[in-house]
């Protein structure tokens, strides 16, 4: 069904809102004041209280309406529909105000703080026009073995010779490896991970190309390297592990967290930190020797491979004043010897569903005077913002991070105080 829509504000995942005979309509490569030709999803039948649906024709365009910057990821009518870049049709300054809007909405209804958030982009971004900053990319073989990406809502493959959201690092790679050309087994899932190669001519052989989590070309183990605040750090991370995908969000990232904690407790000798899924040691490392003389830190980990690693980059740096726990957040936290169980600061960068109500509770029980949380989603933050100041804190700032650019998701980093 076919049916002409003024667009009123922004909405979740991408999309933006408005109502059809009363209806509320959520609408895919939308924007805010727009009048648009769409197409409803099927079954459009349904008694749902909602619609959803994409843009077939802009009939009075946005000022922060461009042209799509990845055609394939555009609308479904315009021979696009593969994921990965639901925001290609908006101007890059029109990205921020998007996701900028997106947090302070979601802070205000589900976290009750009525706060501004400034947002900021990697240096770069502007000028490679939003495109290039993946350091990591997966890719499901199609039919005839070859990379590639389902179209929504159906069930074709649509086999890839380029990827633009890609570092230009990564497309040397894929080129000089055959990615492209590569026949699989119809279905094999493909992951090509590649460090930003920071002062080095190239990424050399410090890449890794798995199939199936099995490693195909390149190394198992990475070097990524950092720098916050003039000191350079190196992590061996796992090339099928979590790491910042965007090639300069952890330095952007690391750093923000460090200048935080140090304004807060770099005057103190002796303090005592916990860094909650701690991954590879991504905040761990500069926060165990940037932040006060003696340090006793705890940093606490679910994934048995990227602690090995968070320990390695440890005595690489003959840091041995962090315990370093592999183990479930809450249940780790519950029981902890006295040097650790009262810790001036706590940094947490939980997964995409957030910390949650109990380990939000934990936190609060530590008396930590200071929380740093980092979060991914910004529904998943405000949740637990509200959670941390019904038991005591109070939210100073939030800064946000426009680290995945041409998509809605945004990372957000808050500071709260006892």
């Amino acid at each position: 069904m076919q049916v002409e829509i003024r667009i009123e504000r922004f909405a979740d995942q991408g999309r933006c809102v408005g109502h059809v005979d009363g209806r509320v309509v959520f609408v895919r490569f939308a924007l805010p004041g727009e009048l648009l030709r769409v197409t409803i999803d099927e079954p459009h039948e349904r008694d749902d209280r909602f619609w959803t649906a994409e843009v077939d024709e802009v009939l009075e365009a946005s000022p922060d309406r461009v042209a799509y910057a990845w055609p394939l990821a555009g609308p479904l009518s315009q021979g696009g529909g593969l994921g990965g870049a639901d925001l290609c049709h908006v101007s890059l300054d029109g990205q921020l105000r998007w996701k900028a809007d997106i947090i302070q909405e979601q802070m205000r209804r589900l976290g009750h703080q009525d706060i501004e958030v400034p947002i900021t982009r990697p240096e770069g971004d502007a000028a490679l026009g939003g495109l290039h900053w993946r350091t990591r990319i997966e890719m499901i073989a199609d039919e005839e073995g070859r990379p590639s990406m389902r179209r929504r809502g159906t069930h074709q493959r649509v086999q890839l010779r380029d990827m633009p959201l890609a570092t230009k690092s990564l497309l040397t790679v894929a080129e000089q490896q055959g990615f492209w050309d590569t026949a699989y087994t119809p279905g094999t899932h493909i992951r090509l991970s590649v460090p930003e190669p920071r002062g080095a001519k190239g990424p050399g052989d410090n890449f890794g190309l798995l199939s199936n989590d099995g490693l195909q070309a390149g190394t198992q183990k990475l070097q990524e390297k950092v720098e916050i605040n003039g000191r350079s750090f190196n992590y061996r991370v796992d090339a099928s592990g979590f790491w910042q995908v965007h090639r300069d969000a952890p330095q952007a990232l690391a750093g923000e967290v460090v200048n935080l904690l140090r304004a807060r407790l770099g005057d103190a000798r002796r303090a005592c930190i916990w860094d909650l899924y701690s991954g590879s040691g991504l905040f761990t490392l500069p926060l165990a020797t940037m932040i006060s003389e003696r340090c006793t830190m705890l940093s606490v980990e679910g994934s048995k491979t990227a602690v090995r690693n968070a320990r390695h980059n440890l005595r690489s740096m003959d840091v041995n004043h962090v315990d370093a726990r592999c183990g479930d957040v809450a249940a780790t936290i519950a029981h902890l010897p006295s040097n650790l169980d009262s810790p001036d600061a706590i940094v947490l960068d939980p997964p995409r569903a957030g910390a949650r109500g109990k380990v939000c509770r934990q936190i609060a029980q530590s008396k930590a005077s200071t929380v740093v949380y980092v979060a991914c989603d910004p529904t998943s933050l405000a949740r637990d913002v509200g959670v941390l100041c019904d038991l005591g804190y109070s939210l100073d700032s939030v800064q946000a991070f426009d680290i995945y650019p041409m998509t809605h998701h945004v990372e957000t980093v808050a500071l709260l105080s006892r």
